[in-house]
């Protein structure tokens, strides 16, 4: 999957238009973002330039002291009428040099600050923002790429930010500054030192064309390495197993190698723009002593000027370094911010509503009013789905894979909104009801069984982070896991470690529905939420799920007919239609889809 696919904000209308005009709205996306970013601290940033035009001004006026120094300071040496003028300079010169001093580290001070503020408020910007992205985006959009924005852009950004603004303010003060000063000093020379200005346009307009295409790739190619490495580390065990390793290595070290080869692009571009100003720089140099000496022996212009001359044209040249340095880090940063940029720009296909409705306690009862819904145009999954589900009751939806029943769930739970049509709960659209609201009345568990990195207490505390100790325990005890917890090393206090992995299937799940348990949902939907278990792990989870399903509204989604048995109704799902309805009694005797399905589950166990 392309980069631009997974940027579904970036305007269905430029999606045919042509390339420049795509990057030329990719550049104002980012200008944008970042004038955003800056805007907060307006006050702050103008504070830095002041400091920095301070700082700038007292390094320009070093070479005209110089000049004073040499011109009126050693002639009176020479007449043998003091050092006083002398003196006087060289004291100006040092206080210079000390302002010069204070104002750097101020500023070094202050952009620290002001950086490190803009990267905290973007980070959270950027995560805050991925978790309300709705599930079809984070389908496309794969944790490598997530990670990418988070890590690799971030840091570009944080070099644009610690290096940038000093950089280029300094540089173009500098540049216009020494510019003038030159004009002043000497016209004639002046003239002379000014005539490449045109050629280092040139070269610089050169460099900033090619190295926006560059940086741009080096972005794409490390997002694509990363995504590799973050997948290959998450499917570790199916890598393992399939010996997957060296194709694995392969695709890498062609990933790898395409990232070498966009640095080495943007190093060959570095090595061409930086010896080129360096060269123009230097051949200015020269042609400035030779014309200047000649000046200077008809008594044209004094030695002083001439020396001033040519520490300002050495000040004038070595800005043009920086800018390249500068052109660099804006060039990545701003390949960064684009991706970024197209992040934040995302809408989520479920958005918040802009009154949203806060109900004082769900009771629980779903009605699916003429819902339609398709992941894909043209291909329903529902195609018209009328159902009621009273407050209280225990639905299992059985039926065979792909029959639409996980899509129900996650209509319940406003994973997807439906194409046409209503779901609500206690008589409120679930497109009404605040994003709040609606996570405290429904719960969903899945067989990945997720945990999060931290202790067994802390998973269990989930959904309602504040919970006492007390309740976590009790929530625990109520699904049956109190005895294996206090069995464990620190007992509540134990790290359940990456993805739970020190725990088994069936010990994963008990701490999923305790979960489940302590944020005491009006409606819990279970997806698959026994199909790994074996059969001594599904008993276990069965008596726990007694316990959490007494005074709520449940939707079982399983194969496993043990778990429907617990189901006062069932419903048959197929090609998105509900083919049967009723109780599991009542739906053996009639000798349907799920009377088949019961006597062959029967002949599995016999």
């Amino acid at each position: 999957m392309t980069e631009a696919k997974a940027w579904r904000g970036v305007a269905a209308e430029y999606r045919d238009a042509p390339a420049e005009k795509v990057s030329s709205l990719l550049r104002a996306r980012s200008r944008r973002l970042l004038a955003d970013l800056l805007r907060p601290h307006r006050r702050g940033i103008a504070t830095l330039v002041a400091v920095i035009i301070v700082s700038n001004g007292a390094g320009l006026v070093i070479p005209y002291l110089v000049k004073a120094g040499i011109d009126s300071g050693i002639p009176p040496i020479l007449r043998h009428e003091g050092t006083g003028t002398l003196l006087s300079v060289v004291g100006a010169i040092i206080a210079a040099v000390l302002v010069q001093a204070y104002t750097r580290q101020a500023f070094l001070r202050l952009s620290g600050r002001i950086g490190q503020d803009i990267l905290l408020d973007l980070r959270r910007r950027v995560f805050g923002h991925f978790q309300r992205l709705s599930l079809s985006f984070h389908q496309d959009y794969t944790s490598g790429r997530v990670i990418s924005r988070l890590t690799s852009d971030v840091e570009a950004i944080s070099e644009l930010l610690q290096a940038g603004l000093d950089g280029i303010v300094n540089a173009v003060l500098t540049v216009f500054g020494t510019a003038v000063l030159l004009l002043i000093l000497d016209v004639r020379l002046g003239l002379v030192a000014l005539v490449p200005l045109p050629f280092l346009w040139l070269l610089t307009r050169w460099f900033r064309r090619e190295s926006t295409l560059a940086y741009r790739r080096t972005r794409e190619t490390v997002a694509l390495m990363i995504v590799h490495f973050v997948e290959s580390m998450t499917g570790i065990r199916a890598v393992q197993a399939f010996r997957r390793q060296e194709r694995n290595q392969e695709i890498f070290a062609g990933l790898n190698a395409d990232y070498r080869d966009a640095n080495a692009r943007s190093f060959q571009l570095v090595a061409i723009f930086m010896p080129g100003i360096k060269l123009i720089g230097n051949v200015t140099i020269a042609v400035v002593l030779l014309y200047g000496g000649l000046l200077a022996t008809r008594d044209l212009v004094t030695v002083g000027v001439l020396a001033a001359f040519l520490l300002y044209l050495r000040r004038f040249y070595e800005p043009m370094q920086e800018i390249s340095q500068f052109y660099n880090t804006l060039q990545s940063a701003g390949a960064a911010l684009e991706k970024l940029s197209g992040v934040l720009d995302e809408v989520p296909d479920v958005a918040e509503p802009a009154q949203p409705i806060t109900p004082a306690a769900a009771r629980g009862r779903l009605r699916f009013d003429a819902v339609e819904f398709s992941y894909a145009e043209g291909v329903p999954v529902l195609p018209r789905l009328d159902l009621t589900i009273p407050a209280g009751q225990t639905v299992a939806l059985v039926g065979a894979s792909g029959a639409g029943k996980t899509t129900l769930a996650k209509l319940i739970a406003r994973f997807h909104d439906p194409c046409a049509g209503r779901v609500l709960l206690d008589g409120v659209d679930l497109r009404d009801l605040g994003e709040d609201a609606l996570r405290r009345a429904v719960v969903m568990v899945t067989q990945e069984n997720f945990l999060f990195g931290g202790t067994v207490a802390d998973n269990i505390r989930f959904g309602r982070p504040g919970a006492p100790m007390e309740q976590v325990v009790a929530a625990a005890t109520a699904v049956g896991a109190h005895a294996f917890i206090s069995a464990l090393p620190d007992g509540y206090d134990t790290r359940v470690g990456q993805r739970g992995g020190r725990m088994s299937a069936g010990r994963r799940q008990l701490l999923a529905f305790a979960r489940a348990f302590l944020a005491d949902p009006a409606v819990l939907i279970l997806d698959e939420a026994t199909s790994s278990l074996d059969v001594p792990g599904e008993r276990l989870v069965q008596r726990a799920l007694r316990t959490i399903l007494a005074d709520r509204t449940t939707v079982i989604i399983a194969h496993r007919l043990s778990t429907v048995e617990i189901a006062e109704r069932v419903l048959v799902v197929q090609d998105g239609r509900l083919v049967e309805d009723g109780t599991p009694e009542e739906l053996i005797a009639q000798a349907g889809r799920f009377a088949g399905l019961h006597r062959a589950w029967l002949d599995s166990l016999a």
